[in-house]
């Protein structure tokens, strides 16, 4: 029974107080208890109803569509949730990776910095340079590490290519 049932049932209790006998309510005939209870029954199930509408229109395969079957609603509903759950996975891995970069490129910007106050700029350069795998101008580079690692490095470069160029 829900709560909006309750409060009907509950309201419906304040009229009269109980005989003691059974907890039948005093004055209300036998029809009257029937229709009370038809009315609550007949409440409840438009409720329900209207909660699988509102589930209906809230999932995209089935918007639109008013013949959809109770089951069909719920397998429907099921699939999209697995679905949002999968692509919530999904971004949350992607802000996952792009806090890492941003912690290393952080990481960099005060290395760099740091350098840049003692001096010792042009080293901090090509050492950084080196570090994202990119060619100096002695045409050395790192290609000697692992091919996920320079997979990385080249995706983490056209990156910072993309940057600079909007700077």
């Amino acid at each position: 029974m829900s709560d909006d049932e309750r409060d009907l049932d509950v309201d419906s209790d304040d009229d009269g107080a109980g005989d003691g006998a059974g907890g039948e309510r005093s004055g209300m005939t036998a029809a009257d208890k029937r229709a009370h209870h038809n009315a609550l029954e007949r409440q409840r199930r438009d409720h329900i109803k209207n909660s699988f509408s509102s589930l209906r229109d809230a999932v995209p395969a089935l918007q639109g569509e008013k013949q959809a079957s109770r089951a069909q609603i719920l397998n429907k509903a099921t699939d999209y949730i697995q679905y949002m759950r999968r692509k919530n996975q999904t971004h949350q891995q992607d802000i996952d990776d792009l806090k890492k970069q941003n912690a290393l490129l952080d990481q960099q910007v005060r290395a760099l910095e740091k350098a840049r106050a003692t001096g010792n700029l042009s080293t901090a350069l090509l050492n950084d340079a080196s570090s994202l795998g990119l060619k100096t101008r002695s045409g050395s580079d790192s290609s000697d590490s692992d091919d996920n690692t320079n997979t990385h490095t080249q995706g983490q470069r056209k990156r910072l290519k993309t940057d600079n160029k909007k700077s």
